[in-house]
């Protein structure tokens, strides 16, 4: 769906959003609950440190480089088995697990962890193909999961600073004072010649600040992302006029998915500081969202102005919404940065999860 808004429009009686309906419990992975080991991040962290302490078992027993390798080779056709079988029945059970409180869950990984270790142990040593003891895989199995488990642990701990660190940063620097300052001028412009249209832009300006005091560790649907942008725009469509063009090309199939808080509007505030307020002619904003497979695409082009990128804030801006797509996603989010043709281009990915898909 290709939409594009003309300036001076402003939409009457929208509805009020409703941010913060979603607690997926989806920051990063842990934070109180076990790993999402659906997140690519998290089996990646697996698959390493368990194939890395099977590489140290193997330095522990041989007196050369040559003899670790036969000795790693060895010991990944029993280790190797079981571990990928474990990760893809943990994959299947991860969001019932999720629902669990923590020592139950960590009970349950356990048990699958050791039951399978064992099982397959057993079947490679009926087959010829190792030389492993139920008994002792299960045993393995059982450290090598307390190890991680602690690990994820500290992981968490670690990082509820960088959380803090970006929900104070998105209280205190998502919406420039300058927009506030000119936004008040603009309505105050507006009461005497067009109460209805001032009535509607003071309910713009409750509704954005009220969504910058919302709890980021809730996701929100692109629907409701869109609607807080929209807003933004009408209010600097007062002051801008005719000089902001936006063009959106949103997939309606989209609307349901969900996304960080904030994270659209501050991005489009940039294009407008950075990309259209430099210029003295109309500028061209052009917002793109839709599927690719299992991602959410947001592409974002605003006009380039190099004389003027000593301005403060877009880098910083940009590194906050990156960190909080890190928070949330690991690895699997990604955001991107490129000059393209004089226009400043953002492209963003994050894994694809709507309401009902969402870990609880």
């Amino acid at each position: 769906m290709s939409d594009l808004q003309p300036a001076g429009s402003i939409a009457l009686n929208r509805p009020a959003l409703s941010l913060n309906a979603y607690n997926p419990k989806s920051i990063r992975q842990t934070f109180g609950n076990l790993p999402d080991f659906r997140n690519l991040g998290v089996v990646t962290r697996v698959l390493l440190a368990a194939n890395f302490a099977g590489l140290i078992a193997a330095l522990l027993r041989s007196g050369t480089l040559f003899e670790a390798l036969d000795q790693f080779a060895l010991i990944a056709t029993t280790l190797e088995p079981p571990l990928l079988a474990t990760l893809v029945c943990l994959h299947v059970l991860g969001r019932w697990l999720r629902r669990l409180n923590y020592l139950l869950g960590l009970a349950l990984v356990l048990l699958v962890a050791a039951a399978i270790a064992a099982g397959v142990a057993a079947g490679l040593k009926a087959l010829g193909l190792g030389q492993a003891e139920a008994a002792w895989s299960a045993g393995y199995a059982l450290l090598l999961c307390l190890t991680l488990a602690a690990y994820f642990s500290l992981r968490e701990r670690a990082f509820s600073p960088a959380l803090a660190e970006a929900r104070l940063q998105a209280l205190q620097a998502r919406i420039r004072p300058h927009f506030l300052f000119n936004s008040i001028n603009a309505v105050l412009s507006l009461i005497r010649r067009d109460p209805r249209r001032a009535e509607t832009a003071l309910e713009d300006m409750a509704e954005l600040f009220r969504s910058v005091m919302t709890d980021n560790r809730y996701l929100v649907t692109l629907d409701e992302e869109v609607t807080l942008t929209r807003r933004y725009l009408d209010l600097e469509l007062l002051r801008l006029g005719d000089r902001l063009i936006v063009d959106w090309s949103v997939d309606p199939l989209c609307g349901p998915a969900l996304l960080p808080p904030m994270l659209l509007q501050p991005l489009v505030e940039n294009a407008v500081y950075h990309g259209i307020e430099p210029g003295t002619e109309p500028g061209r904003i052009e917002i793109s969202v839709r599927r690719a497979g299992d991602q959410l695409l947001l592409a974002l082009f605003n006009p380039y102005w190099p004389q003027h990128q000593h301005r403060q804030g877009n880098r910083m801006a940009l590194e906050n919404i990156g960190e909080r797509l890190a928070l949330h996603f690991d690895v699997e989010a990604t955001l991107e940065t490129s000059i393209v043709d004089k226009r400043f281009r953002i492209l963003i990915g994050i894994p694809w999860r709507t309401v009902g898909e969402a870990a609880p």
